[in-house]
């Protein structure tokens, strides 16, 4: 097992909890003491400390001010303005919704676009929300309790009865997997992804030769420094060799639209670009997989 732990994140106050503790709670979670946040967002330390203890009320203006310097996500936004006695201003949407329209077409043309390479949208908790016709080729094997919805993306990857088996180098691609779930948890203080790490970490790692099965000499050399790739397994003489990007709203005023994000593979090398052009379908459009 590698040495990831998750970070240090306090539980987040109780919904009915006072606004000085919400507020508390967020500038700890940041590491900054409260003269570090009077400054960053312009209001005077003993303002912000009478605020804090509850000895003063914020107006709707300061808990926005406040929520921005701090980083909070929109839907914990939304939770400080209620303890402060407002009403929420972001919305949250199922992503079928017709308010969503444009926003879920551009995320199937993404996907669809992106073939025949591998691509899927993922919420907050790592959840599938859709793929593009190429994830289910790659996902064959795998137990099918891992595949009933809502089918967790991280638990499918390391789970031992998922594609962990075929991983060629899973202990490096676990630890790459932990540590950007420990930076989301950094970020976002939830308690269901640090429930996710925790599980995620307790996972059986089986050892692995010093080199990898099944890629030409040099091959790990190319991407040192660059990316981890997936090295995925196919059969027995094919090891796919993926690098990945990440894709999100760049403005969203909606909770569901900030909770989601694109990740999409591409090739490391000219085989795997030639084995996944061989595993496409050859007009088969995006499907979806687990849409809640």
């Amino acid at each position: 097992m590698s040495a990831t732990t998750t970070p240090a994140a306090g539980a987040p106050p109780a919904g009915d909890a006072s606004f000085g503790a919400h507020l508390r709670h967020w500038r700890q979670h940041r590491r900054l003491s409260q003269l570090e946040l009077a400054h960053e967002a312009d209001v005077s330390t003993r303002h912000l400390s009478c605020v804090e203890t509850g000895r003063a009320l914020p107006s709707r203006d300061m808990v926005l001010r406040l929520a921005e310097r701090l980083a909070v996500p929109l839907r914990e936004r939304n939770r400080l303005l209620v303890a402060a006695g407002y009403a929420p201003m972001y919305r949250e949407r199922s992503i079928d919704d017709p308010a969503l329209s444009m926003a879920r077409r551009a995320v199937d043309r993404l996907l669809q676009a992106h073939e025949p390479y591998p691509a899927l949208a993922i919420d907050r908790h790592w959840g599938m929300v859709a793929a593009n016709a190429l994830v289910p080729r790659l996902l064959e094997g795998v137990a099918a309790s891992l595949l009933t919805p809502p089918v967790n993306v991280l638990r499918l990857s390391l789970h031992p009865e998922g594609l962990a088996p075929r991983i060629v180098n899973l202990r490096a691609w676990r630890m790459h997997l932990l540590e950007r779930l420990a930076q989301q948890i950094g970020a976002t203080a939830d308690p269901a992804l640090q429930a996710l790490h925790q599980e995620l970490s307790g996972y059986a790692v089986r050892p692995e030769p010093d080199t990898d099965a099944g890629m030409a000499a040099g091959q790990s050399d190319a991407l040192a420094g660059i990316a981890v790739p997936l090295r995925l397994r196919m059969g027995d003489d094919t090891v796919l060799s993926l690098i990945s990007t990440t894709t999100v709203f760049g403005t969203p005023v909606d909770i569901t639209l900030q909770d989601l994000a694109i990740e999409a593979f591409f090739p490391a090398d000219a085989a795997t670009a030639a084995a996944l052009a061989a595993l496409a379908p050859a007009a088969e459009r995006a499907v979806q997989v687990g849409m809640r």
